[in-house]
């Protein structure tokens, strides 16, 4: 493809801009790209995650409790969708009935599922063992491999006693 601004040089820079549905598309070589300035690289945060809110949040969820507000600092949950940004530590808990599920439908659970310092707590360690052994008990049952499973199955019981017990 040539470059839509001196139609000589292969296009080597592709930019798409899409606002309310209408898609505007220039390509470029990197010469002509260089000389323009009219490329919008503002990126706004509060304006992706209210972006996600509406596209996660249903209708019924927009018009069911959706004037709540926080008690502690007294904003509501439609100034928190425009501006995507809580007024204090206390919004989290006035809103965690909206939080949970727009939480849910972006990563797909409510859970952190990320990298766990080796300093962290221990509980939270075991956890995550116990989870990966379930999972590999899982795959044991339906290998029927029953003797191996029932080995991790004490290893979940005796790390699970450990969590009871701290």
């Amino acid at each position: 493809m040539l470059c839509q601004n001196c139609n000589q040089k292969n296009a080597t820079v592709h930019y798409t801009k899409i606002i309310n549905g209408e898609v505007d598309e220039l390509h470029l070589c990197d010469e002509c790209a260089k000389g323009i300035d009219d490329f919008d690289t503002s990126f706004s945060f509060h304006k992706l995650l209210t972006g996600l809110i509406d596209s996660v949040q249903t209708e019924a969820m927009e018009r069911q409790d959706s004037d709540i507000k926080c008690s502690f600092c007294g904003l509501g949950y439609r100034e928190f969708k425009k501006t995507g940004r809580f007024g204090c530590a206390n919004c989290y808990n006035s809103f965690k009935g909206k939080l949970i599920p727009l939480l849910k439908g972006i990563h797909g659970h409510n859970t952190h599922v990320g990298k766990v310092p080796k300093r962290a707590n221990q509980d939270i360690i075991r956890r995550r063992e116990i989870d990966r052994l379930r999972e590999e008990l899982d795959l044991l049952v339906a290998r029927e491999a029953f003797e191996e499973a029932a080995v991790l199955r004490d290893k979940i019981k005796e790390l699970e006693d450990q969590l009871d017990r701290g």
